[in-house]
């Protein structure tokens, strides 16, 4: 084959820095686990054991959104140090968030991967009840 690129005997110049700290020297996030939470009109603040605070809207989340201040602080957080939990005996909410959920697009991208299915059409139902008239 055949091209008219011509072919360059420039030399590119390499600039090269000394590496300040070692990577053994950064921290990164093992785990993250629920140390508090705390709310304000427009976010959940919540602050994870490796001292990352995630803060997140509460119109994500339509129960907590729609519920009052005193409501919003009645919730748990499971054993595992991974969920808040709002327990409708306890407050006006019903409902559990998961802090894996808002770390990321993860969840996006399993669905851009694994699209759901849809479901089959109940034909033979149809059938069915049709043959008894």
């Amino acid at each position: 084959m055949v091209t008219n690129v011509k072919q360059m005997d420039e030399k590119i110049q390499v600039k090269r820095y000394k590496v300040q700290h070692s990577i053994d020297e950064y921290t990164f996030p093992k785990e993250a686990t629920i140390h508090d939470v705390k709310f304000n009109e427009k976010f959940i603040h919540v602050e994870l054991t490796d001292q990352r605070i995630i803060s997140i809207p509460v119109w994500w989340i339509p129960t907590v959104y729609n519920a009052s201040m005193e409501d919003r602080k009645k919730f748990e957080i499971n054993q595992s140090r991974t969920m808040i939990i709002w327990d409708p005996e306890k407050c006006g909410i019903n409902d559990e968030i998961s802090i894996a959920d808002y770390l990321g697009p993860a969840r996006d991208e399993i669905r851009a991967i694994y699209k759901p299915r849809q479901p089959k059409r109940q034909v033979s139902e149809a059938k069915v009840k049709s043959k008894k008239k």
